[in-house]
């Protein structure tokens, strides 16, 4: 559907049981096109699940509560109206140790325009930029938090270039929404860096447009894409999503080059404060 990724899928019925071949294929197919989609499926929310479970283990939000009463406990649903609420660039629940792998999407209910959803490859990211920044950046690591829902304790570690488990291409894993610091840089670079490399992530080269139908389905890869939310629509927008966990990323070396940046003194500690927590380092470290 684009140069750099996306797929839409044909012929096949989600709603039935799949054997163990065409869950094979399907993976296939999303190690190859990162994000997959299938118009038309409109599946109840076990054949959802049923689905979800054919790839791992699943988790519906770790935060967000779902807007209506009785929704599988698997499934996570988001309803908006007059406007979208994913609308930054980013992977899926970051935050966590072991994040997401995949997501598996259904759109119950859509307006007649806008809301679309745009997602890009950051192999692509990755691959575009050049080689010094490419060797620069693979020994960073960047600190993510739950801090858009209010969670802003949930943190973890990752790196800012992963290795993709199945396919051994590099990536890039920062996103805008949940990434807050590179953790081996001062406060004041890693805005520049960071900030840099989150807009480079969304530059059109690298991503694909999907306008929706109710009853589509959309598969993507987590560990080698981001994606966006249009919030340019006017009326009723209820997507459902189950949400396969597992991942652990991981960089090319897996060893850290430089130690964490922390201000040994003024004001500017106040900006490590977050990372400090994170660490759990006092004040007889060596970084006091």
């Amino acid at each position: 559907m684009a140069g750099s990724l996306g797929a839409e899928i044909m012929g096949i019925d989600l709603s039935e049981p799949l054997d163990s071949k065409q869950v094979s294929f399907l993976e296939k197919l999303l190690l190859e096109h990162l994000v997959l989609f299938f118009p038309g499926q409109n599946l109840s929310e076990s054949e959802h699940v049923g689905l979800g479970r054919n790839f791992g283990s699943l988790e519906a939000h770790p935060h967000l509560k779902n807007p209506t009463e009785n929704v599988h406990p698997e499934i996570f649903e988001l309803a908006a109206s007059h406007g979208g609420v994913a609308d930054e660039w980013h992977t899926d629940i970051t935050f966590q140790e072991n994040p997401a792998i995949m997501s598996i999407l259904h759109m119950v209910k859509c307006p007649n325009v806008g809301g679309d959803t745009m997602w890009s490859s950051m192999y692509a990211a990755y691959e575009a930029l050049s080689k010094p920044m490419q060797e620069f950046c693979s020994d960073l690591t960047a600190l993510h938090d739950a801090s858009p829902h209010g969670q802003e304790e949930k943190m973890a570690i990752h790196p800012v270039i992963r290795v993709h488990p199945m396919t051994g291409r590099k990536a890039l894993y920062v996103n805008e929404h949940f990434t807050r610091r590179i953790v081996e840089l001062s406060h004041s670079e890693s805005e520049v860096i960071l900030g840099y490399l989150t807009r480079w992530a969304s530059m059109p080269q690298f991503t694909v447009r999907y306008s929706w139908t109710e009853g589509d389905i959309a598969i993507w890869d987590n560990r080698c894409t981001q994606h966006f939310v249009l919030n340019d629509f006017e009326g009723d927008r209820l997507i459902q999503r189950v949400t396969v966990m597992g991942d652990e990323p991981k960089g090319e070396s897996g060893n850290e080059k430089w130690e964490p940046w922390l201000a040994k003194q003024g004001t500017g500690r106040r900006y490590d404060k977050n990372l400090r927590k994170f660490l759990g380092i006092k004040r007889n470290s060596r970084f006091n």
